[in-house]
């Protein structure tokens, strides 16, 4: 997994954007609600009552991820103990190590060129989708780092030694559905499926019977897990788990209709700077005349036929195509790599030019400006806008010399990552910091008060209360009446706006509300209660 000693110096750059990065996410936002508050929470309830089998969330069985991501979490605290930093290092760490692995399989699918293992570090330590991902509490990039061992492990057995090749693939499907559930095979088969296109000559009989092998041994790995959890988790927890996150999951994502092409004008954003680049469109021009090798069709076997299947699929989230970046810095690494001798490249100015604009708009939405207020978004500073303008601007001059412009354009891109996230902190912070109501949440259960949410609840407060009993949950308006009459010195966790004279137990912003806690007389006056 060595990248060549000559790439060493070229994996400077990447690693700071990636230090950078997770700085600036601790210092620009908390764990955010719905999604990173909920995963916390779930670990640790797995800490609180050292159940590493089945998952809880809220005191009841939680089946919808498989569980190694709250393992790592618990790893962590067992050696440091419970703390908010451990679970934010784990995705840049995996994103670290999804860089390692993106160079290993550059090299063996060009061997002797450094030239696209740099270019691949660069692209993909700046794709904007890869600098979000890396630095948040989900499951994907880590999902990314076991479909990138599987891959290599393919690549591995493809070169001639199968028998560890094909170990190697086994365990990074184990690990991957362990990770994110079966969406971890629909990255890995359709690459193994189409190795006679990519790599000719292989004796298809001997490898079609490796890669059965090899899921078989990946399914063994999980169901080490899944069979012990089903047995101790109970009937439907059993039928959630082994049915729920597979059909179910396909059934429940057209709740969320979006059409196929939902993905295709979301690319440039997603993948800025790199589709926003001339010189990049310039290659792909080209590919018609100088063909695709065996590495160029091994990313494309890779990355078209999953991104094909998540576009037929109506329930779309942009966090699905992380596990695909790395295909595309490798596409995009061999295309700019082959072409820099040939006259071919172009300044970074399209991408320096949206960048500005970009700064500019966000100088506009500043106080003073054409809005004090953007949506959910307050107290808007101007300096990430000007600071924006001006490295686009320093971006285009240096981009003109084509040994800076790689670089260049990798500045830009996670300039314009971390300065968004400076732009937005102190509402980061205000609206999606759940830390003080917690904290009151645990008072009034330490003191005996029962606590009900308001809708849904997607324990958005047990991590950081380190609450250690539930929070009801009312989901309908009708429920809150009979809740109160059953605890009539309980408080509930209310979602709206503060009434003019209202003078709750406790209040805060809350996304694009406010979250207050009101007690019966206070819920009665608000007429939730006859």
């Amino acid at each position: 997994m060595k990248p060549d000693r000559a790439v060493l110096p070229g994996l400077i750059g990447p690693v700071l954007i990636l230090v950078l990065l997770t700085i600036v996410a601790f210092i620009a936002r908390p764990i955010t609600p719905i999604d990173e508050t909920r995963y916390v929470s779930v670990a640790w309830e797995m800490w609180l009552k050292h159940e590493y089998l089945v998952l809880l969330k809220n005191g009841a069985p939680y089946s919808d991820k498989p569980p190694l991501l709250f393992w790592l979490f618990n790893l962590g605290w067992a050696v440091g103990g419970v703390n908010e930093i451990w679970p934010r290092l784990v995705s840049p760490l995996f994103s670290f190590g999804s860089l390692l692995l993106t160079l290993s399989l550059g090299r063996r699918l060009w061997p002797g060129e450094g030239g696209v293992q740099c270019h691949a570090a660069w692209i993909l330590s700046s794709c904007l989708l890869w600098m979000l991902f890396s630095t948040t509490v989900m499951f994907d990039v880590m999902l990314t780092f076991f479909v990138l061992l599987g891959l290599r492990g393919l690549l591995m057995a493809a070169d001639g030694a199968m028998r560890r090749g094909f170990i190697w693939l086994a365990a990074a499907i184990g690990f991957g559905i362990l990770a994110k559930g079966p969406v971890a095979l629909l990255h890995v088969l359709p690459a193994a499926a189409l190795a006679p296109w990519w790599r000719p000559g292989l004796n298809w009989k001997r490898w079609t019977g490796g890669v059965l092998l090899a899921v078989l041994g990946g399914a063994a790995i999980a169901l080490a897990w899944a069979v012990p959890a089903a047995i101790q988790g109970g009937e439907e927890y059993r039928r959630m788990i082994f049915w729920g996150q597979t059909a179910g999951r396909v059934t429940d994502s057209f709740a969320h209709d979006r059409p196929f092409w939902w993905y295709l004008p979301l690319l440039p954003a997603l993948l800025f700077p790199w589709l926003l680049w001339p010189g990049l469109w310039r290659r792909f021009a080209a590919l018609p005349r100088a063909g695709l090798d065996g590495g160029l069709r091994f990313c494309l076997a890779w990355l078209l036929p999953v991104f094909v299947c998540f576009s037929l699929i109506s329930g779309k989230q942009i966090h699905y195509l992380v596990p695909l970046l790395p295909a595309f810095a490798l596409f995009a690494g061999r295309l700019l790599a082959s072409g820099e001798n040939k006259g071919e490249g172009s300044g970074i100015w399209l991408p320096a030019l949206a960048a500005a604009a970009l700064g500019l708009a966000m100088i506009g939405f500043a106080p003073g400006g054409a809005a004090y207020k953007l949506g959910e978004l307050e107290n808007l500073p101007r300096w990430p806008g000007v600071a924006l303008a001006l490295i686009a601007a320093l971006a285009a001059w240096s981009g003109r010399q084509a040994s800076w412009r790689m670089a260049s354009l990798a500045v830009l891109g996670a300039a314009l990552c971390v300065l968004i996230q400076c732009y937005a902190a102190d509402t980061f912070w205000r609206r999606y910091d759940t830390q003080p109501l917690a904290r009151e949440v645990r008072k009034l259960q330490q003191g005996g008060v029962a606590v009900a949410n308001d809708g849904r609840y997607h324990a958005q407060y047990q991590f950081f209360g380190r609450l250690e009993q539930p929070v009801d949950e009312l989901k309908t308006r009708a429920e809150i009446q009979p809740w109160f009459e059953r605890h009539p010195d309980g408080v509930l966790i209310f979602y709206g706006q503060p009434q003019p004279g209202e003078t709750p137990l406790f209040s805060q912003p809350y996304r694009d509300e406010t979250a207050l806690l009101l007690d019966a007389a206070q819920a009665r006056a608000r007429g939730l209660l006859k």
